[in-house]
């Protein structure tokens, strides 16, 4: 060994931070919010800690708490008031999201993302129209009718823009997706709306406690027909040129951690800035650990962002986004 090369030298207090590589900011960070129209009050999260789903009249304070810690942006999810088989609440002037995402912008100066998706929506809790004969679950094989749905994300879309969303952000792995909403927005005259899109969405174990959240697991089956096989990584660069190619502004991967691989390859193949969302299994599971004394919670937090933001994302959707902001 070659004892006057001593990489240690650059570890000491003072000069550690200067030649740091990787910096998280709170701008960096993006909090998901999520409006319950069934609710007066606030519900805690279970399988969350230190989440809950917040009445429509509490938005704008929740959205105050995300704010104060320096995070700017906030995803605002919703629970209707009611669902049905083509999830219509979820385009409705008055439905839960527009109603959020008025008052948000009218009260607040955060940027609003919208999850434009039908799984909240439909009480069969899949993303979008059902094929024929896949109700009763008894053929696996049929779940989610591709084209038909492109519509009605294109009408969702379209009542989170003439609300006031700053940007939409569609979830649901629908072949075309990107293409029909950026249709819908530019023909609603909302051009200037940037899509966000899950361009890389897994069919992962690690969205329970999310769909416990949102109320959004499927009553049936599940979604692994238009989500992702976590064993191909090619076919994520496919996916995620093709929502290129038809419009989208920026470009999700989901989950994070399990597949920073794709975030390392996304950034690398294009120039479109590149989101993860720190989902909601891999939030639960540090909580877990961190119950048992087993590690350090605000620290492992961390890190786990800052290896996120090393593999290559611009913005991270994480439930640490407040805690990680405050700290910062």
């Amino acid at each position: 060994m070659n004892l006057t090369d001593r990489p240690r030298r650059l570890r000491r207090d003072g000069v550690r931070g200067m030649v740091s590589e990787t910096d998280v900011t709170a701008s960096d960070l993006i909090a998901p919010v999520f409006v319950d129209a069934t609710t007066d009050e606030r519900v805690p999260i279970e399988s969350m800690p230190g989440h809950e789903r917040v009445p429509v009249e509490e938005a704008v304070a929740r959205v105050e708490e995300v704010r104060s810690t320096g995070v700017e942006s906030v995803m605002v999810f919703g629970i209707p008031e009611s669902k049905d088989e083509r999830g219509t609440r979820a385009w409705a002037d008055d439905g839960v999201v527009q109603e959020a995402t008025r008052r948000i912008v009218d009260d607040t100066d955060a940027y609003v993302i919208t999850d434009v998706c039908l799984c909240e929506y439909t009480d069969h809790g899949h993303c979008g129209v059902l094929e024929e004969g896949a109700r009763d679950g008894a053929d696996p094989r049929l779940t989610v009718e591709n084209d038909e749905t492109l519509d009605l994300l294109g009408k969702i879309a379209v009542s989170h823009a003439a609300a006031g969303a700053d940007m939409v952000a569609p979830s649901g792995m629908i072949d075309g997706m990107v293409g029909a909403i950026r249709s819908a927005l530019d023909d609603a005259a909302f051009r200037d709306v940037p899509i966000m899109s899950y361009a890389a969405k897994y069919e992962s174990a690690f969205y329970g406690p999310f769909r416990d959240a949102a109320d959004g697991a499927p009553a049936f089956g599940d979604r692994r027909h238009y989500q992702m096989d976590p064993a191909n990584r090619r076919e994520a660069m496919r996916e995620v040129r093709l929502d290129i190619e038809q419009g989208a502004d920026a470009l999700m991967v989901k989950p994070a951690l399990p597949y920073l691989d794709i975030v390392r390859d996304v950034r690398e193949e294009f120039d479109h800035p590149v989101a993860a969302y720190n989902v909601s299994g891999e939030y639960a599971m540090l909580h877990a650990a961190a119950e048992k004394g087993w590690l350090d919670l605000e620290a492992a937090a961390l890190e786990s962002l800052i290896s996120i933001k090393r593999a290559g994302a611009d913005l991270i959707l994480t439930y640490f986004a407040e805690d990680v902001a405050e700290r910062l």
